[in-house]
């Protein structure tokens, strides 16, 4: 006991690496997201399923090709007609990617443990000038 007491900066120490290290995996997880570029190569690669979960005049205006509407309004209820297939990836998308963290939770959920947003949203992709369609999927 008395060296616990002697020596409690070292156990300090330990404790706050540890913390450190823990803290980028909860964050990754969570509030960090693909890249465009990710995006491109995950839907070229393992022909992940882009979800666009921005309201449908939104949608018309601007899109990923390819891309689904599911409104995050009608998230659950839609989201199973829409992608049938759970175990392909999904990749959430929205116009900044506030809207995209609640989709992926709700996706999860449902039971598409593969899910991820895409970081940024529809400005990144634009800001990447990746390609847009318009008009309804």
């Amino acid at each position: 006991m008395n060296f616990i007491l002697d020596n409690w900066y070292l156990f300090l120490a330990v404790i706050g690496s540890g913390a450190l290290l823990f803290v980028p995996a909860l964050s990754k997880g969570t509030l960090a997201g693909l890249s465009p570029n990710e995006t491109v190569q995950l839907i070229n690669r393992e022909k992940a399923v882009v979800v666009d979960v921005r309201s449908t005049d939104d949608f018309i205006q601007s899109h990923i090709k390819g891309a689904k509407n599911v409104p995050l309004e009608q998230f659950e209820q839609h989201l199973g007609a829409s992608v049938k297939n759970k175990a392909l990836p999904l990749v959430i998308v929205c116009a900044s990617g506030g809207r995209a963290q609640r989709a992926v939770l709700s996706a999860k959920k449902l039971g598409y443990e593969n899910t991820q947003i895409l970081a940024g949203g529809m400005k990144a992709w634009k800001d990447a000038s990746l390609p847009v369609v318009q008009g309804k999927a």
